[in-house]
């Protein structure tokens, strides 16, 4: 079942590099560890490689 979207979803971007051989839910630990962000409120995370040449 897709879900509609009424409006655009928050966007945060991870400042710190992190290891892309993380899985989702290394990268969900990530968010709760280091932030009070809540991971169900359907907003988008994306990370960096060491590099800053690729989005995750």
């Amino acid at each position: 079942v897709m879900k509609r979207m009424l409006s655009a979803p928050e966007i945060y971007l991870y400042r710190e590099s992190v290891d892309f051989r993380k899985s989702i839910n290394g990268l969900a630990a990530i968010i709760e560890n280091d932030t009070d962000l809540p991971l169900g409120s359907g907003a988008l995370f994306l990370f960096t490689n060491k590099q800053r040449d690729k989005i995750k």
